[in-house]
């Protein structure tokens, strides 16, 4: 039986244009960086195996919307989405405050993936 998501591995063309991406705007802690490989984590600080990690492996990514789509929890929907944008993502749908109780927005990342913003409900 799982207990957590470990690990979630995206495909990317470019690492370092991907690294910047995951690192700068969606705010994930870089770990290392290898030929091919980037790790990055949701809290560098917290006890082994109970972070979740993210590792973008540099190899030919096929992106499209039937696939699994990460959602990232982030202080600011607005200001994280318009950040992402500026950096070369696209967005799918705008933020607006949904009937779950939190803000989303959802993107294509520099690659095409899939990814979602969600925080906070607006004031």
């Amino acid at each position: 039986m799982a207990t957590r998501i470990a690990r979630l591995t995206i495909s990317v063309n470019d690492l370092p244009r991907a690294l910047a991406f995951y690192r700068d705007i969606v705010g994930l802690a870089e770990v290392y960086t290898v030929e091919g490989l980037a790790m990055l984590t949701t809290d560098k600080d917290a006890p082994a195996g109970t972070a979740t990690e993210v590792l973008l492996h540099a190899r030919t990514p096929t992106p499209g919307d039937a696939g699994v789509a990460a959602s990232f929890a982030v202080a600011d929907v607005d200001a994280v989405t318009a950040a992402a944008v500026e950096a070369g993502a696209v967005v799918v749908d705008e933020p607006d405050d949904q009937v779950w109780g939190e803000r989303q927005s959802v993107l294509r990342d520099v690659d095409g993936h899939i990814l979602c913003f969600v925080g906070p409900l607006s004031a």
